[in-house]
């Protein structure tokens, strides 16, 4: 029986310093190379977000738009933050020649990506390293040391990223969103690392706040920095009642940061509230959303809450706990009172992580081999589904899987490419091992109940982006329509006019079909118009014009362009 010593009550962490093996660093870097990858190389512009922010930037790079006010046909970008068009813009006037336009405008995102999981690594073993996290004392010694203990909890924060099933696709997109994550993961490390840990810190912060501001989230950055410099204060007042000048000066300059970037915001006119009262009717939606968007860091995030609650709301603040609640509390208001609510949540997903690693050093074994036992079905059900799913599509066998497909997405043509197979069959062979490894008797690892849903999520991920990625990118992307479309006009339609189009529609018109679109109200006069056939069709303008023809998007027969030309033109 283990004997603890009496001075240390203060925390319900046990690890021993068995526990905190380290993960291996092949190992994780892979994984995390693995995640980022995919998603992002050989994938056409998906509608949406995805679509109309490469269209921003194409037209930024083409000279077509102003810098400080894009628009594409008559219309302004969704979010008032400008620095991801002017990182994709940039990168395409620098790489687009040679490695194409639409993966010049991913690769800074690829690299906010994987500075979104540093900085959350580090975060992580930031809260991890301050003494109120540490785990109880031994009597005998034996207890984990706390750099080592700081690591293996930065491990397991990481993979809790990794394993949350709502950062896959936004992580993947060129828009807004992602900029905004990778400035939450920014402020969340510069406020959670130690106070001599770096002398870059303030350099971090701003760099995060700047971030957030240019990529339309000001009022993030304020309430961020707001409540780290009220924690640091308060910490610093409870822990160092004699004074400690660092510390103190920490605290005023995280509020200066904070003040300076709201100043920041109201200079370049960028403060936007787009917050309005949740509806009850969303209440349903909204809850399906927190329970599979941020699974399965959210249950071992209550588990910590319930865990610590002691340190929590005692008179001693515990900066491990109460930053990432705090950082988790701003998201979750943003996701109740703005729209899109899932992209609002994508910003708690590190402090959720961070939290969800605290729950490690409290969890049950039998907790714990329930997370896996149910990791390891749902995610191997999950992968053999895929399979199944494409071989039928390749071969026909079985069936019924193919003949959905081809229900769901007439007209696909399946492709077949040998890289992606080999790529599948190397991952799937992977996840092979890791289960072998995970059934045999390696208990020591406090990090192990998260390895097998960050490798599930990352296998089920990379599966889809290579087997399915024909398939996916039939299905999701403008390509296959505007192609339509431009076989009606020909190879020189000349200049073409557009009616009720929403941004991710004009962005692939101009890419996927390279048309000179103009407005319909606009003085030039154009042979052919395209008209989105929800949009208002005025009496007195469609007498000018004859319809040609319909095109809908193959998986989503509502989704209708209309084709029209002038009838003075008609021949």
């Amino acid at each position: 029986m283990a004997l603890y010593r009496v001075s240390l009550p203060t925390t319900p962490a046990i690890v021993a310093q068995s526990a905190v093996r380290r993960l291996p660093r092949l190992a994780l870097w892979l994984l995390c190379w693995a995640y980022i990858l995919p998603g992002f190389l050989l994938r056409d512009p998906w509608r949406g977000n995805d679509m109309a922010a490469f269209g921003y930037m194409r037209a930024l790079a083409q000279g077509q738009t102003d810098w400080f006010a894009p628009q594409l046909l008559g219309m302004a970008p969704e979010t008032q933050g400008l620095l991801p068009y002017w990182l994709g813009a940039w990168a395409i006037q620098g790489l687009g020649p040679w490695w194409g336009a639409e993966l010049a405008a991913r690769l800074p995102f690829m690299a906010m990506l994987g500075l979104t999981l540093l900085a959350t690594w580090h975060g992580v073993y930031g809260l991890a390293s301050s003494p109120k996290a540490q785990p109880v004392a031994f009597a005998f010694g034996g207890e984990a040391q706390p750099a080592d203990y700081a690591r293996a909890m930065a491990d397991a924060g990481l993979l809790a990223l990794l394993a949350c099933l709502g950062l896959a696709q936004p992580a993947h997109e060129v828009s807004t969103y992602l900029a905004q994550l990778c400035g939450t993961a920014l402020v969340f490390y510069a406020l959670a690392a130690s106070p001599a840990a770096s002398v870059v810190r303030p350099f971090i912060l701003g760099i995060g706040l700047i971030g957030l501001v240019l990529s339309g989230a000001p009022a993030l950055a304020l309430l961020y920095s707001l409540g780290g410099a009220i924690l640091c204060g308060w910490e610093c007042r409870q822990t160092e009642p004699e004074g400690n000048a660092p510390s103190r000066l920490w605290a005023v300059m995280v509020l200066l940061l904070g003040l300076a970037s709201a100043l920041l915001a109201y200079w370049l006119d960028v403060w936007l509230w787009k917050a309005q009262w949740p509806v009850w009717s969303d209440a349903g939606s909204l809850g399906r959303l927190l329970l599979w968007f941020t699974w399965p860091a959210w249950p071992l995030a209550l588990w910590t809450v319930w865990r610590w609650r002691q340190q929590i709301t005692g008179r001693q603040p515990h900066r491990h706990l109460l930053l990432p609640l705090w950082f988790v509390l701003v998201a979750l208001g943003a996701t109740f009172s703005t729209q899109p609510a899932d992209r609002a949540l994508l910003l708690a997903l590190p402090a959720l992580a961070a939290l969800a690693a605290f729950a490690l050093p409290t969890l049950r074994r039998s907790v714990a081999a329930l997370v896996d036992w149910f990791t390891l079905l749902f995610f191997s059900v999950s992968a053999i589904a895929i399979w199944v799913i494409w071989l039928s599509t390749q071969i026909g066998i079985p069936a019924k899987p193919a003949a959905n497909v081809a229900r769901l997405a007439p007209g696909f043509v399946p492709e077949f490419s040998a890289l992606a197979l080999w790529v599948a069959l190397l991952a799937s062979a992977a996840w092979c091992a890791l289960v072998a490894w995970r059934a045999g008797r390696h208990r020591a690892a406090i990090w192990k109940s998260l390895v097998l849903p960050a490798a599930g999520a990352t296998l089920s991920w990379l599966l889809l982006m290579t087997l399915w990625l024909p398939m996916l990118n039939y299905a999701r992307s403008d390509a296959p329509q505007m192609r339509a479309i431009s076989a009606l006009l020909g190879k020189q339609p000349g200049c073409v006019q557009g009616h009720g189009l929403s941004r991710s529609q004009v962005a692939a018109l101009q890419y996927h079909a390279g048309l000179n679109l103009s407005l319909l109200d606009s003085a030039q006069p154009c042979q052919w118009l395209i008209r989105n056939q929800q949009a208002f069709w005025p009496a007195a303008v469609a007498t000018s014009w004859q319809e040609q023809a319909r095109m809908a998007r193959p998986t989503e027969k509502t989704d209708v362009l209309v084709l029209y030309r002038r009838l003075a033109d008609k021949r």
